[in-house]
């Protein structure tokens, strides 16, 4: 453990109580957010920006929607059982702009289109970043997220694999 991680777990309520995995994940997710959000969205995060930036792999053909379905299938899981959406999806605060139409059938799975697909994974991982980021995240003291940041990160990591253009500085 680092100074502040001892820090954290002594001075931010509940923060003690995250196990190092969890902890790992969420300071991963930060790291990954920040080069994919430099690399790849020009430093202007947002779902607008997610979406233009998949379509235009669509119209190059580097979509790679299949990449992406284990995650997909996690957040399917999480978001939606037994036929309707489950309270963890209300906790993802989408706001008008985040597509929530496009999110919703996806993750119901009325809506299988490869290219929303790949934007609705990458606008709930958007969500992930700005709850963790502005706090609402913490106000349930990061508990039961390390699914969530483990799934992101996989994502992230296999998007600057194929489009981050890593080794180019």
């Amino acid at each position: 453990m680092t100074q502040i991680t001892d820090w954290l777990r002594a001075k931010a309520h509940g923060f003690n109580h995250l196990s190092n995995e969890e902890v790992s994940a969420i300071s991963d997710f930060s790291l990954l957010w920040a080069l994919f959000e430099s690399r790849l969205l020009n430093t202007e995060g947002g779902a607008r920006s997610i979406s233009d930036m998949v379509d235009g792999w669509q119209k190059d053909g580097i979509l790679d929607a299949p990449s992406f379905d284990p995650e997909l299938g996690y957040f399917r899981q999480r978001y939606f059982a037994n036929g309707a959406f489950t309270d963890h999806f209300q906790h993802l605060h989408l706001r008008k702009n985040d597509q929530e139409p496009l999110i919703r059938a996806v993750i119901d799975g009325s809506g299988n289109d490869p290219r929303d697909r790949v934007a609705a994974v990458l606008i709930i991982i958007f969500r992930y970043r700005n709850n963790l980021f502005h706090g609402l995240k913490w106000q349930y003291k990061l508990a039961g997220q390390l699914g969530n940041f483990t799934a992101a990160n996989a994502v992230l990591m296999k998007v600057l694999d194929r489009h981050g253009a890593l080794l180019e500085g």
